[in-house]
């Protein structure tokens, strides 16, 4: 009953006029004889404190693109644009707060010098309740921008998928996953070009290496790196026997040469003829690319391009993927365990699914829910991805929460 009378208070409040129109319409300043108190909760002083900052930190960036010296420096321009419309949403949020701020006062004003008129005192008593409701869902929404953001978040990837245990099966399930987060990626938009390639002898990848490119495709596949489990009767099975078997996903944010150093004395490199389609200047010609990174034992063949410097060019362009996501490694190892406990490491050797084909569903193991399998397949896998973008956020807020109570 209580909710069905607040969301009624809240539908009127929508169609109330203005305190300002209540204003106009002359009524004298004499204390309500109702009396009820006006209430509208105020955001934190922490949260406030943040949006000034915020707010302040625009201010600064717009003055800063006015200058002649920056606006003729199209990277540094690029940056502080950048830069500036992260904070644009929250600034913006912030300013419509405050003005609903003005009208709670405003209308507790106008309940004090309703002079006995209780139709103009129970408008203004909607006009603020529908002005709290307001501020109520802009801290929240504030609260979620001003959460920490990863900065490789928006960056392009290199999607690296491996068969696992389970002889030829495996090699199959890497296909499987491969078609599906393809799937994806068209559903999203994405541009999908495969750099390396090691089929397997039964069907499906030994290994492949996909680069994504698009908006946030990191932000989004970051979620899927790790081992993925298959149970179901394998193509090869004349018994009908279930199987489990497993492939490995990393997800390794796209780099530059500037962000990953490599020196010369640290590659080791050979060529070798592709074979395979692509016409006879691969067959005869030594196109493929055989690349060693000597300190860490990383090897890289590929032999995608049809020419041997575009093999070349992958191939480092790989080699800075896969020596950035140890750096991260290193990183992550050294943050706090606690959110990694929920979300999970994001590391290679961590279980994050089981496809479970005889139930028909994949259960998430960092977040506990199950999905549709068919769907999953055919690439419906955004549910899953904000499940655990959830569980981030929630972690998040748990921690802003402690830093708030610790300073009062």
């Amino acid at each position: 009953m209580a909710a069905a009378t607040s969301a009624a208070m809240a539908s009127r409040a929508l169609h109330a006029p203005p305190v300002s129109a209540l204003r106009a319409r002359g009524v004298a300043p004499v204390r309500s004889r109702r009396g009820a108190a006006v209430v509208a909760m105020a955001a934190p002083s922490f949260l406030i404190s943040k949006l000034e900052a915020s707010t302040r930190t625009h201010r600064e960036l717009t003055f800063r693109l006015a200058d002649p010296d920056v606006a003729s420096d199209p990277k540094e321009f690029q940056k502080l644009s950048k830069a500036m419309g992260e904070l644009t949403r929250v600034v913006d949020m912030y300013a419509r707060y405050k003005e609903c701020e003005v009208g709670v006062e405003e209308a507790k004003a106008m309940v004090k010098d309703a002079a006995g008129d209780l139709e103009m005192e129970e408008m203004a008593r909607e006009e603020a309740a529908a002005l709290g409701t307001e501020m109520s869902e802009l801290e929240d929404k504030m609260t979620l921008a001003l959460l920490p953001t990863d900065p490789l978040d928006e960056k392009n990837i290199m999607l690296e998928i491996r068969a696992g245990t389970g002889g030829d099966e495996a090699g199959i399930w890497a296909g499987d996953l491969y078609r599906m987060y393809n799937r994806y990626a068209e559903r999203e938009g994405w541009k999908a070009t495969i750099l390396t390639t090691n089929p397997a002898d039964s069907g499906g990848y030994k290994e492949i290496v996909v680069e994504l490119k698009g908006d946030s495709v990191y932000s989004q596949l970051k979620w899927e790196a790790g081992v993925h489990r298959v149970q179901r009767v394998p193509a090869t099975e004349s018994q009908g026997r279930i199987q489990t078997s497993t492939a490995t996903v990393a997800v390794m944010p796209e780099v530059d040469d500037v962000e990953v150093k490599i020196e010369d004395k640290d590659i080791e490199l050979t060529t070798a003829r592709s074979g395979g389609a692509g016409g006879q200047n691969v067959n005869k010609v030594e196109t493929a690319v055989d690349l060693v990174h000597k300190p860490t034992g990383i090897r890289i063949f590929c032999t995608e391009e049809r020419s041997q410097l575009k093999n070349r060019i992958r191939a480092m362009q790989i080699l800075r993927a896969k020596l950035f996501e140890l750096q991260l490694a290193e990183r992550d190892a050294e943050i706090s365990g606690r959110r990694k406990a929920q979300v999970g490491s994001g590391s290679r050797s961590e279980k994050i699914r089981t496809y479970n084909y005889k139930d028909n569903r994949v259960s998430d193991h960092r977040v506990q829910e199950n999905f549709p399998l068919e769907n999953f397949m055919n690439g419906d896998i955004k549910p899953a991805i904000g499940a655990c973008q959830a569980m981030e956020q929630r972690e998040q807020l748990e921690e802003l929460n402690a830093e708030m109570s610790n300073l009062v």
